[in-house]
């Protein structure tokens, strides 16, 4: 929304009137004047004219988590237990989860509140590097390293999956760097190249690490260095 319409509709004072009050300077945007009406703000900005708070800002929300095995990525289950069910936070009602992990596969989930920060690491188009650990139930082939470059057609979707990066790293294990999040992907290119996979672990999302220090099921608030460096990744 813009700043003119967010004043106009407060005080029902109709878009001139609310106009010629930020251009008198009347109005600031998180303590700083502001005298134009086209800008932006959202639910997280305050707002205040004449002194007088006319939005308070919410709580911005955004966490990392190290899910474990058996917690589903989701904000409410009536039989399984969920990532939201692992957070002690009075606003975490208000969190959505930016890159969901399967109930089989354990690592980084990133929760927040801000729908602009999550889809811009999210969206393919934005091709963000999703890093796994892979451990598989048979040998993994090096014919496989220039299959998942080259991409797999999924004819579900319609789609032919992104160059992933394959580094063998052990007869059965592997490192995956992938740039979207298709369904089950993972495991479906493995399915690909005859194989299957017994264990997948998300160790980063952009510039986003997986603190070993992290254990499974805790959680932490991310910095405002880590917000800002994760939204440019792409």
């Amino acid at each position: 929304m813009k700043l003119d319409r967010r004043i106009a509709s407060h005080l029902s004072m109709g878009r001139q009137a609310a106009h010629r009050a930020i251009a008198a300077g009347r109005v600031r945007v998180n303590g700083v004047r502001v005298t134009d009406g086209h800008c932006p703000v959202d639910r997280f900005t305050r707002v205040e004219l004449d002194d007088a708070v006319i939005q308070a800002p919410e709580r911005v929300l955004h966490l990392m988590m190290h899910k474990p095995v058996g917690i589903l990525s989701a904000t409410k289950d009536d039989e399984h237990r969920t990532v939201l069910d692992l957070i002690d936070d009075p606003d975490k009602h208000t969190l959505h989860i930016a890159g969901r992990l399967d109930r089989s596969t354990s690592g980084l989930v990133l929760l927040t509140n801000d729908g602009r920060w999550s889809k811009r690491l999210m969206t393919a188009e934005e091709k963000v590097p999703k890093v796994y650990l892979v451990e598989t139930l048979d040998p993994i082939s090096p014919a496989a390293v220039a299959a998942f470059a080259h991409g797999f057609y999924f004819h579900t979707e319609d789609i032919t999956t992104l160059p992933a990066e394959l580094v063998i790293l052990d007869e059965r294990q592997a490192r995956l760097t992938l740039h979207e999040g298709r369904y089950h992907q993972v495991k479906r290119m493995f399915h690909r190249v005859g194989n299957r996979v017994v264990r997948l672990h998300r160790e980063r999302i952009g510039t986003l690490v997986l603190p070993p220090d992290l254990p499974p099921g805790a959680w932490r608030e991310l910095t405002h260095d880590e917000v800002d460096a994760a939204a440019d990744a792409g």
